[in-house]
């Protein structure tokens, strides 16, 4: 194909790629992950634009805070994990009524690549990768015959460039916004819409006390590296913590604006190392994030 009719093509697609499903007014959705963070700020955030929320986690004891918060929202707490076949089976089995899923239930492995055993990383991308897919599957087949819907993945600036110790946590973020991508490409004919949001760092969500480290981390070299590369990532928040509501606000835009676009990066430090590294070598965006983080380990 030629360049000039390539270029053509892109520019004709900017302007129509978001007409399928963009009469759709969403009214109710389903959000993994909801007991706390990012998810939980979500659920509180549609269900006061005035949208039913469905607010899951694999312990439901855990939503009592959420349910306190919600007060006379429209917010109903329900069972799923995502691991669990079954689990997404019956959680899942009204996903013709549903208009909308948000796929935020995730955690972290941290630790050096050759400290990660093959169970460690099976639990990261089963969770991180299998799981939305499972949710996925579990809607898709409803959602095709009735001719719309929305899918919401939540990914990270991670599944776009990776950070030293984050190797796991990335490779199942790059996972997913592969299989978002070609999802998007899939669904779209049949009026489906899908979109990725991708936080930077938001130190003031509980989503740390969830990460997960391999034997052998504690006390180890790669542990005081990796708690010197957390202190020398604090020259990115000049201005303060990032407010996690912003996140929050991108996933309830994604879930309710069909012109919202593909991807979403939220928080200036990922917009910030994304067009660093989109816009130089690798070798030079190495050197160019060592001199801004002053970190050389």
């Amino acid at each position: 194909m030629p360049t000039d009719t390539f270029y053509k093509i892109c520019q004709t697609t900017r302007t129509t790629h978001h007409a399928f499903g963009s009469t759709m007014q969403p009214s109710r959705i389903l959000i993994t992950g909801s007991n706390s963070g990012f998810g939980q700020l979500a659920a509180l955030t549609l269900a006061r634009q005035g949208h039913q929320v469905i607010a899951t986690m694999r312990n439901l004891a855990k939503g009592d805070d959420l349910l306190a918060e919600a007060g006379d929202l429209d917010i109903e707490v329900r069972h799923l994990d995502v691991c669990d076949p079954d689990s997404v089976r019956e959680a899942l089995a009204d996903a013709a009524s549903i208009d909308v899923l948000v796929n935020n239930a995730g955690f972290e492995v941290q630790g050096a690549i050759e400290l990660i055993d093959d169970e460690l990383m099976h639990r990261q991308l089963d969770t991180n990768v299998v799981g939305p897919l499972r949710t996925i599957r579990a809607v898709m087949s409803a959602w095709r015959e009735r001719g719309h819907g929305a899918i919401v993945n939540v990914s990270s600036v991670v599944g776009l460039a990776t950070s030293p110790f984050g190797g796991a946590y990335a490779a199942s973020k790059h996972a997913l916004e592969a299989m978002s991508e070609a999802l998007h490409w899939e669904a779209a004919p049949a009026g489906i819409r899908v979109h990725v949001i991708e936080p930077g760092r938001f130190p003031t969500t509980e989503f740390g006390a969830n990460i997960v480290r391999p034997s052998g981390w504690e006390g180890s070299e790669f542990e005081a590296k990796a708690l010197r590369l957390r202190e020398a990532l604090g020259n990115l928040d000049s201005d303060g913590p990032q407010n996690p509501q912003d996140v929050a606000d991108a996933i309830a835009r994604a879930a309710t604006d069909p012109t919202t676009p593909f991807r979403t990066l939220v928080g200036a430090d990922a917009e910030m190392i994304v067009g660093a590294k989109s816009s130089m070598s690798f070798e030079d965006f190495e050197t160019a994030m060592r001199s801004t983080i002053k970190w050389y380990d």
